[in-house]
């Protein structure tokens, strides 16, 4: 049961901060000896962490919802379009590329490297911050947002990371890059547990039931803390201080790695 806890917690808290879940997965495997989650329990810590995004964005999951009803203003209905923009990118390199992902994740050095270029986006983006100062969302910040998303499909390159940084870079405030990139999290991780649930399926009676729940819902619960935890950073400006935390645990996992 301590195997189930620990994945789901390293999941939920390292989903939104932006350190790279999928990395710091990889990581644990390695220093404690843990057993790879599985595909039900993969499905089941990407749900865990989507169950916490729509609870923390619910307000503004239903007033796009309902824009597309005709109650709502001709942004609201823009953004959503946005939003199915900013996911194809993911969705393509997700089905096109899905071994070479996978084959990603027994590389140790491409961890590091990943961080390594987290942090460089993240710092980047930090020096850049006050020519950001745009609110309102355009294409263009879309398909860069989309495709920064899409290459931190590999370990090691955070998603949140990539893609608020990317959408700073744009000229997005830091919140809006922030809120756009959460909101596009919620069909990507959505889609990444609907791409395994079929050998989830398939796995149903040789899992342990009661464990999977517990992963996910220690997924949910620290997915909901690591959200609230990252927009407060964002609201403050401090969300650089990952980019230091990146650069320092890239650079020990490929000197781990090589020796």
């Amino acid at each position: 049961m301590i195997r189930y806890m620990l994945l789901g917690l390293v999941q939920g808290f390292t989903e939104f901060l932006p350190v790279s879940s999928s990395g710091h997965l990889v990581l644990a495997e390695h220093l404690l000896n843990l057993d790879p989650p599985g595909v039900l329990l993969e499905t089941m810590l990407h749900w865990g962490t989507l169950a916490a995004v729509l609870i923390v964005f619910r307000q503004d999951i239903v007033s796009l919802l309902k824009s597309l009803r005709g109650k709502g203003r001709v942004e609201q209905r823009k953004e959503v379009g946005f939003l199915i923009v900013g996911t194809v990118p993911v969705v393509a390199v997700g089905l096109l590329l899905r071994e070479t992902i996978q084959s990603a994740f027994s590389s140790l050095i491409g961890v590091g490297i990943g961080l390594l270029i987290t942090a460089t986006l993240l710092a980047v983006s930090y020096l850049a911050r006050r020519r950001a100062r745009r609110a309102v969302i355009h294409f263009p910040d879309a398909v860069a947002i989309g495709l920064a998303q899409a290459i931190a499909v590999f370990p090691g390159i955070s998603r949140s990371g990539t893609t608020i940084s990317v959408g700073t870079l744009t000229g997005l405030t830091a919140a809006q890059a922030a809120r756009f990139s959460f909101l596009l999290a919620i069909p990507a991780l959505f889609g990444a547990g609907l791409l395994h649930l079929p050998e989830a399926v398939q796995s149903l009676g040789t899992q342990n039931g009661a464990g999977i729940l517990l992963g996910a819902a220690c997924a949910f619960g620290s997915g909901w803390l690591a959200l609230r935890s990252a927009l407060a950073l964002i609201a403050r400006g401090r969300f650089w201080i990952f980019a230091v935390y990146c650069a320092l645990v890239g650079g020990a996992t490929i000197v781990w790695s090589v020796l």
